[in-house]
């Protein structure tokens, strides 16, 4: 396995065999060290993202389910997603999955032409990525395609004929993802020929259509759902709801009466493993400030096409929504928002320019920060 040049992941190439056992190990000794901040809670969604979970035989994701059912109450219709790269793709390993209570699916396609992919750096071919995709679907009724546009030296034409692929396979989910260039990858400092703003642009607006003519809602910025079909476990990270993070690099959420505490596991597994053996996972945790909170909750909220609830911000965000009035009242004055007594929603412009809506919910000190 090996990183691909775009991904800022906490994602590490394998050198050698995996250690599963004792990674799994690692994984449940590091949820019972949390227990005790969440001890009661219900879990609605159990995601395994992040590098390649696929990697991970059948029989480790049962019992890292299983530690998670003997310790927290689960609800019986939980969303369980994993993440696979067709790359590493095998029938029995699907079947397995299935079995061990996976019942939702998320490919990282990316493309479908041999070109781009070998521009991204991804381990499989056109092929495979359609031979992933139909064993996902005989094993799976959701799931979920990752398709990127804006890539090297793409053509809207081509940009098109990836949606049109995807489409084709019926996915119960597409997100379709502008490539960006994040610092600290290969891609940041050694940047590619990429399509210009306007391209880009025109290229979101036209996998837009598309995906809404066949149905698709677009219900956040990059991700569109067939009806009754869109991710429970992001929607609720987007809601500015609490989530547990577990496993090396891993960050959590958790919202106490008083309080908001952000989480980060160590991001190298052999530092991981060797800290949750010890009883301490956790390389770093703070409290969200009064200051940041407002802020904090914007940048996932506003994401949500027909954003959210001003009840919800109270309930979330634990402070009334007059903390954020100036910065609201500022971005319905240049049309970036929508909103009422009852709902505050990004407009067509402000998804379209978010970081600059984003900005508005910054504290004072932070303002000329960019945004990604």
């Amino acid at each position: 396995m090996r990183k691909c040049p775009y991904c800022d992941f906490n994602s590490h190439e394998a050198r050698a065999e995996i250690p599963e056992r004792e990674y799994v190990a690692a994984l449940i000794a590091d949820f019972e060290q949390t227990l005790p901040r969440v001890w009661g809670r219900r879990i609605a969604s159990v995601f395994f993202g992040g590098g390649t979970p696929s990697l991970l035989s059948g029989m480790a994701v049962d019992d890292i389910l299983a530690a998670v059912r003997a310790r927290l109450p689960l609800a019986p219709d939980a969303e369980i997603t994993l993440e696979a790269n067709p790359g590493t793709v095998e029938a029995k390993r699907f079947r397995d999955y299935r079995a061990a209570g996976v019942n939702r699916l998320s490919l990282g396609i990316q493309s479908f032409n041999p070109q781009h992919l070998k521009a991204l750096g991804r381990i499989h071919d056109d092929l495979e990525a359609r031979r992933a995709i139909d064993i996902a679907r005989e094993h799976f009724d959701n799931f979920n395609l990752d398709v990127m546009y804006a890539l090297p030296r793409q053509t809207l034409a081509e940009a098109l004929a990836d949606i049109e692929a995807a489409l084709a396979f019926e996915p119960s989910h597409l997100s379709a993802y502008h490539l960006t260039l994040e610092p600290n990858t290969y891609f940041y400092s050694h940047p590619p020929p990429l399509p210009d703003d306007d391209s880009a642009a025109d290229m979101q607006t036209r996998i837009e259509a598309l995906l809404a003519a066949h149905g698709y809602d677009n219900y956040e910025t990059s991700a569109f759902a067939q009806p009754g079909m869109r991710c429970r476990h992001n929607l609720n990270y987007w809601q500015f709801g609490d989530y547990i993070g577990i496993g090396a690099g891993a960050h959590g959420k958790i919202s106490f009466p008083d309080r908001v505490l952000r989480e980060a596991r160590y991001r190298q597994p052999r530092a991981f493993m060797d800290k949750a053996a010890a009883g301490n996972a956790i390389q770093a945790s703070h409290e969200v400030s009064a200051a940041d909170i407002g802020f904090e909750f914007m940048m996932n909220a506003l994401r949500l096409t027909a954003g959210f609830e001003i009840r919800l911000f109270t309930e979330r965000a634990g402070v009334p929504v007059n903390t954020v009035l100036q910065a609201l009242d500022q971005a319905e004055q240049r049309g970036l928002i929508t909103r009422d007594h009852v709902r505050v929603a990004p407009t067509l412009r402000g998804l379209r320019f978010l970081n600059e809506l984003l900005q508005l919910f910054l504290p004072d000190a932070n303002k000329n920060k960019n945004i990604n």
